[in-house]
């Protein structure tokens, strides 16, 4: 009897004690949702806090799954859900609903979204348990949103910034191209497809495969290739087949082709591999991005930031979209060159498809006014998708179009020679009016040197043999006795001071260093011999040739090359390189190398011409003669606003070095008559 009135009492206890205890609140249980809300856990939102009404209208995928989707879809992040808080004292009744004002916040790719809505919680008994629960519908993903309502989002593409030269002349810009297509009814002849496979670089394989996809219907346009607007006669060979069509579209334009080519660069498809690794960056498989040269180096200036639009799609025919976010899109950044667009053509077209470079320097700021490399590819068939077999047709030339000669450093020759000039005066060695005796053809120290022998090309010159005749006469053997007498310590530490083993510091583009060496010293007689003029191992970019030349119109001063026209400019790279005294005498024997010595194709009549020829010799081993390299670094000596250097490859059979400097002429005269 008494162990049952003991279990009685426990229950009783039990009851009491449960009676006691405080049912958890609809602030509560919102508070609890809302966190579930923020952290995205919308499997435990489903499960454990809507009540029976919602989830009876709405299944388990519908709300979870929908919802994971356009957090991904969407780039839905930071979802930032508050309520307002109830008085403290505020009751419960479990007959009647209980209302929260809530406002959610949250950033998606299309920019910030923002609203305010009211949720509902419901007391409810489920099995032996009773609670709160929340009551749910699409409008808490976005307030406009039913049902039946799609959600979509686009992109506003951002247009590519420009590039322009000094004037804002165009050099690469969002022009317009055509897409090439049949209207397969209106093809008469298919017999045709060959010839237009052809002029098209494609196959006939390929066409029949863009017609025979699903969607093609007799009397549609259906796209094959495409092709730059600058292309007008290839054009107008195909628009003469019957049947075929051409439409203009948006492409990205160069309106000076070859010219700029190894300059500007191109854009293309974006690669899976670039995809990958800019993913991050918000690219898509359909984007364009930089490829080659500028267009690749400045991608991100001038790429720009696509917009987005994010809206809803409601169901009946004909309704306005109703936008739930967007952002505007940031066009890219036309870039301004200091480049002089007229200059840089005049350099292309007077090298007529030789094989060189070219670079000219404004030697009062340091501004870059061209940087040719011949030949080049024409960047408008890029654009448009070059097909293979046009591609291995220029990778198979014996001219490499692809290659890019003004990045490259090459034996400089004879146009070294006012260096080492300059180098001897400055160290005290080297008396400009101190002649020297050279007889032959051929000179060495001594015995010591074996076979290895220095030769000149003119031994006709007549002795002595001064600073003003040996750039005459280009005479090696001169500048050989000069820098033994120098040492090879000064000869190499002026050299240094003249930019060599150092890259030069040009923003956005990448050049080879020059180089003394191999390993930057000069380990032998022989060598610093070789050096003296430009042979042995020494290399030379273009631009830091043309650059080299400044001290000579400064009196002293190298400056840092500008490529971009908003860098400062004049900024001082090297400095005291040279007297004035030094520089003047070299200017005046340096406009005597082009009146009275081997440059005469650049003597002209009414503009008055000063520089350097250089012959660069590339012989193997065992060789009697080698290809040679010819040079010509000049300027106007009544307005030097331009240094021009000029190289062409295998000049042996032209005339050598005057066949270049006749190109540079071609270039003053073209630049005198130009606005």
């Amino acid at each position: 009897m008494k162990k049952i009135l003991f279990g009685f009492l426990v229950l009783f206890l039990i009851a009491v004690l449960a009676g006691c205890q405080e049912k958890t609140t609809p602030e509560e249980r919102l508070a609890e949702y809302i966190n579930h809300w923020n952290k995205g856990e919308f499997a435990d939102m489903y499960n454990d806090y809507l009540n029976a009404g919602t989830k009876e209208a709405f299944p388990a995928e519908e709300f979870v799954d929908r919802q994971e989707k356009l957090q991904e879809d969407l780039g839905i992040d930071k979802m930032e859900v508050t309520y307002e808080k109830p008085a403290e004292d505020a009751e419960w009744d479990p007959e009647k609903p209980a209302d929260f004002p809530i406002h959610v916040k949250m950033e998606t790719m299309a920019g910030p979204v923002e609203f305010e809505k009211t949720i509902t919680l419901l007391n409810e008994t489920r099995g032996d348990e009773e609670g709160w629960f929340v009551e749910w519908d699409q409008s808490f993903i976005f307030p406009e949103l039913e049902r039946d309502d799609e959600i979509g989002f686009t992109r506003i593409p951002a247009y590519r910034g420009e590039i322009v030269d000094r004037d804002g002349l165009v050099l690469a810009k969002n022009g317009t191209g055509y897409s090439i297509g049949i209207v397969p009814e209106k093809l008469t002849d298919p017999s045709k497809k060959t010839e237009i496979a052809k002029l098209l670089g494609t196959t006939v394989e390929a066409i029949d495969a863009e017609l025979n996809q699903s969607w093609v219907k007799p009397e549609l346009f259906v796209p094959i290739g495409k092709t730059a607007a600058t292309n007008g006669a290839l054009i107008d060979k195909l628009v003469a087949i019957p049947g075929i069509g051409a439409r203009t579209i948006e492409m990205r334009e160069y309106p000076y082709g070859p010219a700029m080519a190894h300059l500007t660069g191109y854009t293309g498809a974006i690669s899976a591999e670039q995809l990958e690794e800019l993913k991050d960056k918000g690219y898509t498989e359909t984007d364009q991005i930089g490829r080659r040269g500028l267009e690749s180096l400045l991608e991100d200036r001038l790429r720009g930031t696509d917009g987005m639009q994010i809206y809803i799609k409601k169901p009946q025919e004909n309704a306005e979209p109703i936008i739930i976010a967007e952002q505007e899109p940031v066009e890219g950044e036309t870039v301004k060159l200091t480049i002089n667009a007229s200059l840089q053509k005049a350099a292309y077209d007077s090298m007529k498809g030789e094989t060189g470079a070219a670079a000219s320097v404004d030697p009062k700021t340091g501004e870059v006014l061209a940087l040719v490399s011949s030949p080049a590819y024409d960047p408008n068939e890029f654009v448009t998708g070059i097909s293979g077999a046009r591609y291995k047709a220029l990778e198979e030339d014996a001219k490499n179009p692809l290659f890019n000669r003004f990045a490259q450093s090459y034996v400089p020759g004879s146009t070294m020679k006012p260096i080492t000039a300059a180098i001897g005066m400055e160290a005290g060695t080297l008396k400009p009016d101190e002649g020297l005796t050279i007889n032959g053809k051929t000179w060495q120290k001594d015995d010591s040197w074996g076979t290895y022998r220095v030769s000149r090309l003119h031994p006709e010159a007549p002795n002595p043999i001064d600073l003003n005749k040996s750039l005459i006469y280009s005479d090696n053997i001169y500048y050989a006795q000069q820098a033994l007498k120098m040492g090879r310590e000064t000869f190499t530490e002026g050299l240094k001071q003249f930019g060599f083993g150092e890259t030069v510091p040009l923003e956005a583009m990448e050049l080879t260093a020059s180089q003394i060496s191999n390993d930057g010293s000069l380990g032998s007689e022989g060598q610093l011999a070789d050096s003296s003029f430009g042979q042995g191992q020494m290399l030379t970019n273009i631009l830091h040739l043309a650059m080299m030349y400044e001290p000579f119109l400064t009196d002293g001063t190298m400056l840092k090359p500008t490529l971009l026209f908003d860098e400062e400019d004049a900024q001082v790279w090297k400095k005291d390189l040279m007297s004035a005294d030094t520089a003047a005498t070299l200017r005046t024997a340096m406009r005597n190398v082009v009146v009275d010595g081997y440059a005469q194709s650049a003597n002209l009549d009414n503009i008055p011409l000063a520089g350097k020829t250089g012959t660069a010799e590339l012989k193997a081993a065992g060789e009697a003669r080698g290809k040679e390299n010819g040079y010509f670094v000049s300027y106007n000596t009544k307005d030097p606003k331009f240094i021009l250097a000029m190289m062409v490859e295998n000049v042996e059979d032209n005339g050598g070095s005057d066949y270049v400097a006749a190109m540079a002429a071609e270039v003053y005269k073209l630049m005198a008559t130009s606005p």
